[in-house]
């Protein structure tokens, strides 16, 4: 199941960290600090059955008697080192041994958690246009990489081969205020086709008028977003089912990458519809946009406001369905979490506050306005007031 709280020491480059998770947790801080890393540790702990199925099922050999072997299996090439004799994970309260993660045997094969990957993009092959399975990945690419690209290609030709084979904008797929969103701020009226160029299936996009746009030519956000919104597809099944399977955690690493403030806005809508669904959600950023609406939220629950002031966050009309999804944003049972990874000691951090005025450092680094914009408000406004900067 998926762990309520963890507990790592010397863990790659994470060398003391205690998370207690919520409805939605968010990792912040520099890169190679660990964030990915504890992610993919999340999934591993949830999944371990699922994820040996699937090595087995594609053909991948691991030796049982030598645990560094299987640390590289899952996070990939040259990351035998991240699990050593002093690391210590606990998972809710259990002590974990490497050994007993990497032993072969009879486990629980059901999938809790599905992992939507920083390098996301390369799910989708930009020779073919079309969707890299297990097999086409390096052997030493970490798993949840593999993994994510080989679920999008089976999800395109089980549920996306219609008879029309429109992607995106679909009318049973998303609530009709996430689509507007995202057609405007990321699609720009385009629409999302799955066309055949000789026999050979793409993805393109596709003008009201005009030639259809292979993969090369889209935008780079374009590029980065189309992985994530299939990853949605298949979190929201097309039915009145508001969840699949048993999957209960939807892991999205960097879902501002590529994207403007506008269009980052719009993805966190699925975030939400993902919370109002039931899902926890774990994400991973190096954006302050993304901090500023958690920010908001957690600033909007204490003073007890109104669902307008999501709406208004996020330009959401007021109609029913986009009231429903603003409240369940405002919603105290799903708790808000944000844990800041620091490079310089290792240690983790809890500033879920993200108080602005916090002695904390990190905290007050990322809370409310980010460091570099206070920064930057600070000189603007001591400039206008007597052009002098002050130490």
């Amino acid at each position: 199941m998926v762990p309520n709280r963890l507990q790592l020491r010397n863990f790659g480059p994470v060398k003391s960290a205690d998370l207690s998770f919520g409805a939605l947790t968010v990792f912040v801080g520099p890169q190679a600090t660990g964030k990915s890393l504890t992610l993919q540790l999340v999934k591993l702990l949830a999944d371990t059955g699922a994820i040996h199925n699937t090595l087995r099922q594609y053909g991948v050999d691991w030796d049982s008697g030598n645990p560094p072997a299987f640390v590289s299996t899952v996070f990939g090439e040259g990351m035998q080192g991240i699990w050593g004799k002093d690391t210590l994970v606990e998972s809710d309260g259990q002590s974990i041994d490497l050994q007993s993660l990497a032993r072969r045997g009879k486990r629980n094969l059901t999938e809790h958690v599905f992992f939507i990957p920083a390098q996301r993009v390369l799910a989708i092959n930009p020779q073919s246009g079309w969707f890299r399975g297990f097999y086409d990945y390096r052997l030493g690419d970490p798993f949840v990489v593999r993994d994510f690209g080989e679920k999008l290609r089976r999800l395109a030709e089980r549920e996306l081969l219609g008879e029309n084979r429109i992607v995106f904008p679909q009318s049973r797929r998303l609530k009709k205020v996430i689509r507007d969103a995202l057609l405007e701020a990321i699609f720009g009226g385009f629409s999302l086709r799955i066309e055949a160029q000789l026999g050979q299936r793409r993805l393109v996009l596709q003008p009201n008028e005009g030639d259809s746009l292979p993969f090369t030519v889209w935008s780079a956000g374009q590029r980065e977003f189309v992985p994530l919104l299939l990853g949605a597809y298949q979190l929201l099944p097309p039915s009145k089912t508001p969840r699949r399977e048993s999957l209960e955690l939807a892991v999205i690493e960097e879902v501002e990458m590529g994207l403007h403030p506008q269009a980052i806005s719009a993805a966190m809508l699925l975030v939400l519809d993902l919370l109002q669904r039931g899902y926890r959600v774990y994400l991973s950023t190096h954006s302050p946009h993304v901090l500023d609406v958690i920010w908001a939220l957690r600033r909007f629950r204490e003073s007890r406001a109104d669902e307008q002031f999501v709406r208004s966050l996020f330009n959401l009309p007021a109609n029913s369905e986009a009231r429903k999804l603003a409240e369940a944003a405002l919603d105290p049972a799903k708790e808000l979490k944000v844990y800041y990874f620091e490079r310089e000691r290792g240690i983790v951090q809890d500033i879920s506050n993200l108080d602005p005025a916090s002695e904390n450092a990190s905290e007050s680094g990322w809370g409310g306005l980010t460091e570099f914009s206070g920064h930057v408000g600070n000189l603007v406004a001591q400039a206008v007031t007597n052009g002098k900067v002050f130490p």
